[in-house]
C-alpha cells in the first residue's frame, strides 16, 4: 500500500462548519462540523478522488510538488 501525504485548506463555512479543500486533486473537497471531523471526511473524498483517477487510468497526482503559500494584497 501507498502512502500520499497531501496538503488541504481549511476554511470556516458562512453557515457554521468547515469546508476542506485538496488542491492537488482538482475537485476534491469536504466538509465538516468541526476541524477534526473536516479531515476525517476529506482522507475518504481523497480516496475516493484517488480511486477515480485509477479507473479512468489516470495519473495519480504528486502531492509533493503542490505548494501552499501566502500573497500580500495592498487594497
Amino acid at each position: 500500500m501507498t502512502s500520499y501525504d497531501y496538503k488541504v485548506i481549511i476554511e470556516p463555512d458562512e453557515t457554521g462548519g468547515y469546508v476542506i479543500t485538496c488542491p492537488s486533486l482538482q475537485g476534491c473537497y469536504s466538509q465538516g462540523e468541526t476541524i477534526e471531523e473536516a479531515l476525517e471526511n476529506i482522507k475518504e473524498a481523497i480516496l475516493l478522488c484517488i480511486e477515480d483517477l485509477e479507473a479512468e487510468g489516470e495519473e495519480i497526482p504528486d502531492p509533493s510538488k503542490s505548494l501552499i503559500a501566502t500573497v500580500m494584497v495592498d487594497v
